[in-house]
């Protein structure tokens, strides 16, 4: 039985009743389990047909608007919706605007934006202006000014917006930060994290196949090879740096009684994807003489107001297996992710390290314990199904999510802060406070009533 076909029957096993359950996504509260939530979504392209299907297998949502001005993923997402009993989606694709005509619709409450990252913010502002609730996809800004636009525009219209960081809901994350509230490490002092992946093959592509053959970006290629790559070309930055930070900043209270402060950042040399280009096309491909600004290697320091350092990396074109590199130190032990390891001091063998299984069943989230089983197949290992299940509460209930506008700032400013600093030589950058001071007395979140 396929492993889609599995996830389809644990769902209709769980049905209406998941939403029932206080507190179920974490900081959901509130909620109205027997509402419909009628969804739009903006982007229906490889990220966002995830989340459609993931959409599709819920009881309390109606699919009623599709946006994409790629004519052929409008009828691939037309087609599932068809096949999933659900009825035909009003379609929008006339032009790069038409988007804004899906939000005029009464038939849409909330809104899930997967588009390439420039439109990100001007999707979500505009949405929050429809008073629609929106759901955007990481990163959720790419300058300064757009991180104020989404605080600005949330505050002026009181419309809620999430950044759709799945990361956060990672089993072995949710353990650790389980395993942080409980103050396993002791007083948080340094933090490590970034997104380390090969993604040469996603750069790159012939035309022909979603990934990997050939070394043609921009206009002659497909899916994220059209948009992605042109950022490496064009900017020497941390393009990507929720996957990472999202969860640090969630261990560490972020906009909730501590906040970022400084940062300073500095880049490699870039070879890695012109060589790329030479080992696949040959040293005469007019892509050979393409001169990438973006540094293979990016490392930035952030300080917090609470006197911890983080460390951020982005490493995507060398090759190299996939981490995101985590690392939680407090005063009384640390775990690493790259190594699946852990030292507590009084509990391990002194200067020894343990293998992390056994710490993080033992401190397995509550989530992950009740609906681990219904959520391994959703994608990307479960994470999907507690953070589309977030947004729908959150939206149902029109309450404020677990990653909010604040959050979708500071996270994302990383990406302007860290060209600036490079450019400067790696002199710091002072972090906006986009809570306006409030930080100091925002709660962090309960992320399951009673838990904590």
């Amino acid at each position: 039985m396929s492993s889609r076909r599995t996830f389809i029957q644990k769902s209709a096993l769980l049905g209406a009743g998941i939403a029932t359950v206080p507190n179920f996504g974490y900081g959901m509260f509130n909620v109205r389990p027997n509402d419909m939530l009628n969804v739009g979504l903006i982007g229906v392209g490889l990220r966002g047909t995830n989340h459609l299907e993931n959409l599709l297998l819920r009881k309390d949502v109606n699919v009623t608007a599709i946006c994409d001005v790629d004519p052929t993923r409008i009828a691939i997402a037309k087609d599932l919706i068809a096949k999933a009993g659900g009825k035909t989606p009003a379609a929008f694709g006339s032009g790069d605007f038409d988007y804004r005509n899906l939000l005029a619709s009464k038939d849409v409450d909330a809104v899930i934006i997967a588009t390439p990252w420039l439109w990100h913010t001007r999707m979500t502002v505009d949405a929050m202006k429809a008073g629609k609730y929106a759901g955007v996809e990481v990163s959720a800004s790419n300058t300064l000014e757009e991180c104020w636009d989404l605080v600005n525009t949330h505050e002026a219209t009181g419309t809620h917006m999430m950044i759709l960081e799945n990361v956060n809901y990672r089993r072995d994350i949710l353990a650790v930060l389980h395993m942080v509230k409980q103050n396993v490490f002791g007083e948080l002092v340094h933090f490590r994290c970034g997104y380390q992946h090969d993604l040469r093959e996603v750069k790159f592509n012939n035309g022909k196949q979603p990934y990997g053959g050939g070394v043609e970006f921009g206009e002659k290629a497909i899916s994220e090879a059209k948009w992605r790559t042109e950022h490496s070309v064009k900017r020497n930055a941390d393009v990507y740096p929720t996957h990472g930070l999202g969860p640090i900043a969630a261990m560490a209270d972020i906009n909730r009684g501590n906040r970022f402060v400084s940062m300073t950042s500095h880049a490699s040399k870039a070879i890695g994807l012109h060589n790329y280009i030479v080992e696949k096309g040959g040293e005469d491909h007019p892509n050979a003489k393409v001169k990438f600004k973006q540094g293979d290697v990016i490392t930035s320091t952030i300080n917090t107001a609470n006197g911890e350092t983080i460390i951020i990396t982005h490493d995507c074109n060398l090759p190299r297996p996939y981490s995101l590199g985590f690392r939680v130190q407090g005063a009384k032990g640390l775990w690493e992710n790259d190594g699946d390891r852990i030292y507590i001091e009084g509990s391990s063998k002194a200067h020894r390290w343990d293998a992390d299984a056994e710490w993080l069943a033992k401190y397995d989230h509550p989530l992950w314990k009740k609906y681990g089983d219904y959520a391994l197949d959703a994608g990307h290992g479960g994470m999907d199904f507690f953070v589309i299940n977030s947004f729908v509460e959150s939206a149902k209930a029109n309450i404020a999510p677990p990653m909010d506008a604040y959050d979708a700032a500071a996270w994302s400013a990383v990406t302007p802060l860290s060209e600036a600093s490079i450019a400067n030589n790696g002199d710091p950058q002072d972090f906006p406070d986009f809570t306006r001071g409030l930080w100091i007395k925002r709660s962090p979140y309960n992320w399951i009533k009673d838990t904590y």
